[in-house]
């Protein structure tokens, strides 16, 4: 039965990366948080980083949002589902508000925007800058008749006569404008910026944008959202029948939390463990995903659950692994400084540390047989983003013939050994893949 859902939501785009939409968009949720909101935050994107720093803000997992991996039906499932007791949405835009994949719109904040019929903020950075603000806010505005920009936030306002110059002839309603600052800016390393659980929330977020743009107008403009029509559907879940291992903790972070819910949903009881300093649990199976491994080596090389997940996986237990899950699945990791540590050895490879990126791009691929996590002609799509590279070693074997990505190795990636698969893609699991993980393990418990 098709319902009409009514959710205020608001869209914050840039006009380029790094041009202060993250400042905007956090700076927005503290401030609806202080005035008694329960916001529900989204990153539109593959982004690991910036959800988690939503996530520390408004108290509700930041989910993301993206077209090309999830599909759109996919992207308005998890938006209604996730919306659930929300005052309000806060959708953090990435890249430009149109770039989207191999240059066309597919993926964009406008593409987002677009499927849930949600008005659009742009931040627009003004350093050196006056009236030229007007043609930028203006050919975004007219460039996608679909897409509705609503007003702009201004970021850099040198002073308050600039402030005065950059509001002579407006056209597109100004919304805010934010002073140079940089005391509330996220630190970085080479994946990006610190993750929210590493750094104590900035107090003066909220000052930021209750003193220099109209949050009330923004929450005014967020109520004029649309209701959205949406198919009831009554999601069911599986008694728990399995117990998996997730590695949560600095070292493995990189989750999309609809693949924790969908293994959840399909019977998986999730225990969360640290490999850092934790004993591996009794548990069906291990999940290792991305993160910053190569921060934590010689913790790793050092902590209990090193040997344990070794001969857990040489006695038949599946494990899952996603890039830094990877690299800590194979026999060691070699850093920028020349340091090496030894990690679990299951996989035959060596990981070595890079000073730029080896991979970035979405991929596509299909599971040509090997280790029982997932059947043969299964399909998986996500992305890929790392600093490291895999040595193999020649006989290596390979469970995914990627399409679209560069994998491990000239567009092979899931290297794995007997129950044991190790990928450089973060998935977004598809109801088939998630089946087949279970099955693994439901077949490891019945052994």
């Amino acid at each position: 039965m098709d319902m009409n859902i009514q959710i205020p939501r608001i869209v914050i785009a840039g006009i380029h990366s790094n041009c202060g939409k993250t400042t905007v968009a956090r700076g927005l949720m503290a401030a609806l948080v202080k005035r008694g909101f329960n916001v529900q935050p989204f990153k539109i994107g593959p982004d690991f980083i910036d959800p988690s720093h939503h996530t520390s803000i408004c108290g509700r997992v930041s989910r993301n949002l993206d077209p090309v991996m999830m599909g759109e039906p996919q992207v308005m499932e998890t938006f209604i589902n996730t919306c659930n007791g929300a005052d309000i949405a806060v959708i953090e835009g990435v890249m430009g508000m149109y770039d989207g994949q191999d240059g066309t719109w597919e993926g964009s904040t406008a593409h987002v925007a677009r499927i849930l019929e949600a008005p659009v903020i742009l931040v627009i950075p003004v350093s050196g800058m006056s009236g030229s603000v007007h043609a930028i806010a203006e050919g975004f505005s007219k460039h996608d008749p679909q897409t509705r920009l609503a007003g702009v936030v201004l970021n850099m306002v040198g002073s308050p006569r600039h402030k005065a110059l950059l509001q002579v002839r407006k056209s597109v309603e100004q919304l805010g404008f934010i002073p140079v600052t940089s005391d509330l800016e996220i630190g970085s390393r080479h994946l990006g910026l610190y993750m929210g659980e590493e750094m104590e929330i900035p107090e003066g977020l909220a000052t930021l944008l209750e003193e220099h743009a109209d949050v009330s107008k923004i929450i005014s403009i967020a109520r004029t959202a649309p209701p959205l029509t949406w198919e009831e559907g009554f999601e069911t879940s599986d008694p728990a029948m399995v117990r998996i291992a997730v590695a949560r903790d600095s070292a493995f972070c990189f989750y999309y939390q609809d693949n924790l819910d969908r293994l959840r949903r399909h019977g998986a009881d999730l225990i969360f463990f640290s490999p850092v300093s934790d004993s591996l649990p009794q548990v069906d199976m291990i999940y290792l995903g991305g993160g910053y491994p190569e921060l934590y080596a010689q913790d790793l090389e050092n902590g209990p659950a090193r040997d344990q997940i070794k001969t857990a996986g040489e006695a038949g237990m599946p494990i899952y692994a996603e890039c830094g899950g990877l690299m800590y699945l194979g026999r060691g990791i070699t850093g920028i400084e020349g340091r090496r540590s030894t990690w679990t050895g299951l996989l035959p490879a060596e990981a070595v540390m890079e000073k730029r990126f080896q991979a970035l791009n979405y991929t596509v691929g299909i599971f040509s047989g090997g280790p029982s996590v997932a059947p043969a002609g299964t399909g998986i799509q996500g992305h890929e983003f790392h600093y490291s590279r895999l040595n193999p070693d020649r006989d290596a074997r390979y469970a995914i013939d990627l399409s679209r990505g560069k994998g491990i190795t000239d567009g092979k990636d899931g290297m794995y050994t007997e129950n044991c698969m190790g990928s450089y893609t973060h998935a977004y699991f598809s109801e088939k893949m998630t089946a087949g993980l279970i099955r693994a393990a439901r077949i490891y418990q019945n052994r």
